[in-house]
């Protein structure tokens, strides 16, 4: 084997043997757990930063095996799965070091954390699949791994938000499958290298209405984790998870595998010029679009913190749908860009949405008049993301917009301004009452917390430093969009490179 290819095994290993080793210990065992989850977190973004300049240099890193005649394994970096394991690893340590001081006192932590790292190891496996087939294997244990994290306190409710996630994301497998399968047998196994677009491109030509029937089932078994209307059902009900599964399944876990996947399917199995010919682009626009809107409005009438974040969500992640239903390198350049820019302003969200019912026991966006006073961090991180949301610049959510409309008025589509515009205000009316309150009004009379006389100003620096971090990250995605290093450049290079 080549160093290239034993490149993505390490990158695979570093959370799969940190799961292996925190299963078996006990609880008491906290110290050993904590060293051996940063460790291995730490050895992923190392090992992401070592191969960043040599994969955008061309060099290649793969591995290849055997598994049916015809049909191989492979795991592969190119530039697009460098955005999605740079985003993995990222989050994975600052993920980490929030879950570490969130479940300080709880019961079955190496439970969690096994699942946790296994959750991760899914996402990275399905970050540099090099074919549909390999995407598939890793999409469907992904479903499997994170069932035990939704359920992880065990009450009946997280019981049955875990078991919706179940219903929901087996039967998108099972639909996804049927797609891989057909399309292999058609002989387009769906690599994901260049010029990997041209057996397709031959199926369409020949055969147009049995490729317009795969691209649904590809998409549709993807659309159900993205949360696409009308498959979002499960993603409200999960939120019943402790707040850093909810913010892994947001920022860059779940929900994001199945927008990954539907950018794979456009951009590099079938192509957009080709996904344009079938006429399957529109129509996945327009659905997009229903969900950015429909996210929005049921937002607005959420009173608790993490389901409205939740339906924000539903939102949020069809603006990378509708960026690639697009035919345009503007576009889908706001689509990639958005995979991260989503995945830091939401996870700083949710980080926020944990610490505010850990310290204080806020639940409730009528209880946080007056918490920026009192978890004055906190609240501008949250401020940050919700700027980011709305789309104020300089938060990286500007420049997914921006792109966005460019994008669409370059392809001839003014309806999605419209979206845009209506999406935007619909975010600043769920997200700017939440801030005024925080920083501007008193706190009600007989609010919990407000009586103490000497109240926490701050969550545990486990749980700050965190969120910070990932606010300054938002920030720094948009202020510093021209640089060579920033998501936004990376994903010019994807979006120029096209799918065929």
């Amino acid at each position: 084997m080549t160093f290239g290819g034993l490149v993505p095994l390490a990158l695979l290993a570093t959370s799969l043997v940190t799961a292996l080793v925190i299963f078996p210990l006990g609880e008491e065992r906290h110290r050993a757990r904590t060293v051996v989850n940063l460790v291995g977190a730490t050895l992923k973004v190392a090992i992401v930063v070592a191969v960043f300049e040599p994969v955008l240099g061309g060099a290649q890193f793969a591995w290849t095996s055997p598994l049916a005649p015809g049909v191989d394994l492979v795991l592969r970096f190119d530039e697009l799965s460098l955005l999605f394991i740079a985003l993995s690893a990222a989050l994975w340590l600052l993920t980490t070091v929030y879950a570490i001081g969130y479940l300080e006192d709880s019961p079955h932590r190496s439970r969690f954390f096994g699942f946790f790292c296994l959750c991760v190891t899914s996402t990275v496996g399905i970050s540099l699949a090099g074919n549909l087939v390999t995407l598939l294997i890793f999409y469907e244990l992904l479903t499997v791994v994170t069932y035990p994290l939704v359920a992880h306190r065990g009450t009946p409710q997280a019981l049955a938000g875990a078991r919706t996630y179940l219903r929901y994301t087996i039967g998108g497998g099972a639909v996804l499958l049927v797609g891989v399968a057909w399309l292999t047998a058609l002989g387009a196994g769906g690599t994901f290298e260049p010029g990997g677009t041209a057996a397709v491109a031959a199926l369409a030509a020949s055969e147009p209405l049995v490729m317009q029937v795969v691209f649904l089932l590809l998409v549709g078994g993807f659309a159900v984790k993205a949360a696409v209307f009308p498959l979002h059902g499960w993603l409200p009900r999960a939120m019943v998870a402790p707040a850093p599964v909810s913010a892994l399944l947001h920022a860059v876990a779940v929900v994001k595998a199945g927008a990954f996947g539907i950018v794979r399917v456009v951009h590099d199995v079938y192509g957009p010029a080709v996904a344009d010919r079938l006429g399957v682009l529109l129509p996945l626009g327009v659905m997009a679009g229903i969900t950015i809107v429909y996210g929005s409005v049921r937002a607005l009438t959420q009173d608790d913190l993490k389901r409205r974040l939740a339906y924000s969500t539903v939102s949020q992640v069809s603006y990378i749908v509708l960026g690639m239903a697009l035919v345009g390198a503007v576009s889908t350049t706001a689509a990639v860009a958005h995979l991260v820019h989503q995945g830091l302003m939401k996870i700083t969200l949710f980080f926020c949405a944990g610490a505010l019912a850990e310290t204080l026991g806020l639940h409730r966006v009528s209880e946080l008049r007056g918490v920026g006073r009192r978890m004055p961090m906190t609240m501008a991180a949250f401020t940050v993301g919700a700027l980011g949301m709305i789309g104020v610049p300089p938060v990286a959510g500007f420049v997914t917009k921006y792109y966005l409309g460019v994008g669409a008025l370059s392809a001839g589509q003014p309806w999605v301004i419209g979206v845009l515009v209506v999406s935007t205000l619909l975010n600043a009316a769920y997200f700017l009452p939440i801030v005024v309150a925080a920083w501007w009004r008193p706190p009600e009379a007989g609010v919990a917390w407000a009586g103490r006389p000497r109240p926490r100003r701050e969550g545990s620096w486990l749980l700050v430093i965190p969120l910070v971090v990932s606010a300054v990250a938002s920030l720094a995605a948009g202020l510093f969009a021209g640089a060579w290093w920033s998501p936004l450049a990376l994903a010019v290079e994807i979006a120029e490179r096209g799918g065929g």
